[in-house]
């Protein structure tokens, strides 16, 4: 009731502000009646508009994207390496470490809670996804893993104080749904021990974004870093048992290395900083409808009605959600 008797009054002292710059605004002489003129020509309060987020964070959605981009090469990629898939994800780890550490100034491995967390879950989302892309379908790998939005809303909260709202929820069942569609033709309900790694991985996914996010008045590419040096040495043994590689193979690991891991994680751990972990998954989403362009242009693959379909529903919904966030309505990221 006070609070309602508070806005009545903010109302009341408005209207009588206005009747009295009305007033005055009326020339000497003229009657009442021409106060109603005198009224209209009084401008009533600004209206309020929601502000835009900060150039900070619009950069960074921009980041997201880039590196979503940069990801997406993966799968043409890796199938031009014959090699198992742990001593691909070892050998492109190694490269992608030694270009994070050249190209990263200050590097300050402190091994705190958040960066070993960062550290392990990198780790282990990369090398779980490689072994569960070998042991169930890629469309199911893809899909599982992409349950990281859905831990990360459930958990953001208590975890860093970032709470999903509504357009979140929504964004994250219209984008499972996408995705579903998009690869209806090719989910299967067979190997289980494939799919829980891929869902383990999706996990792992959401715990390295929180884990980096924690990071966010520091340096969370040195969490990165370490992830790619474990993942090399687990995927040591299998390098070393591997065939020499011809060397469209070593061009197509270095691509991988520098660009789909290194380059890519440079421009995460900038935009992780300025956006909130559930963006930090829900924008970069973008990632699996990509891999069928590239496919496209270089093998002739035509993507189904219902891939094209499932991808409008993606990108539609993950367009919708970043407007609302530029324009301020989502959970605030710290900048």
């Amino acid at each position: 009731m006070g609070a309602g008797r508070g806005k009545a009054e903010e109302i009341s002292e408005a209207v009588t502000s206005r009747r009295k710059q009305a007033r005055e605004a009326l020339p000497r002489g003229l009657s009442r009646p021409f106060l109603f003129f005198a009224w209209r020509r009084v401008p009533g309060p600004p209206k309020k508009t929601a502000p835009l987020k900060s150039p900070a964070h619009t950069r960074a959605v921009g980041l997201l994207v880039a590196a979503a981009l940069c990801w997406s090469l993966g799968g043409l990629l890796i199938k031009a390496i014959a090699w198992p898939p742990l001593a691909v994800a070892g050998g492109r780890g190694l490269i992608a470490a030694l270009f994070l550490a050249a190209v990263s100034r200050g590097l300050r491995f402190h091994f705190s809670r958040a960066q070993l967390l960062g550290a392990f879950s990198y780790a282990a989302c990369t090398l779980t996804f490689c072994v569960a892309t070998k042991l169930t379908t890629a469309a199911n790998a893809i899909l599982l893993q992409y349950t990281a939005p859905v831990w990360i809303a459930l958990f953001g909260a208590s975890l860093l104080g970032e709470r999903a709202t509504r357009a979140d929820w929504f964004t994250i069942i219209a984008v499972l749904g996408g995705i579903m569609l998009f690869f209806s033709d090719s989910l299967a309900l067979t190997g289980l021990l494939g799919n829980a790694l891929a869902l383990l991985s999706g996990v792992f996914f959401a715990g390295m974004v929180i884990a980096l996010r924690r990071q966010k008045d520091g340096s969370p590419v040195e969490s990165v870093i370490l992830g790619n040096v474990i993942a090399f040495l687990v995927g040591l043994p299998w390098i070393i048992g591997a065939p020499m590689l011809p060397l469209a193979g070593w061009g197509a690991l270095l691509v991988l290395g520098l660009v789909q891991l290194g380059f890519s994680y440079w421009l995460y751990t900038r935009a992780i900083r300025h956006v909130t972990a559930l963006e930090g998954v829900l924008i970069p989403v973008i990632e699996p409808l990509l891999n069928p362009l590239w496919v496209l242009l270089a093998l002739g693959e035509r993507p189904t009605p219902k891939a094209l379909a499932g991808g409008a529903i993606v990108l539609g919904a993950i367009t919708l959600r970043g407007v609302v966030g530029l324009r301020g309505n989502s959970p605030r990221a710290t900048h």
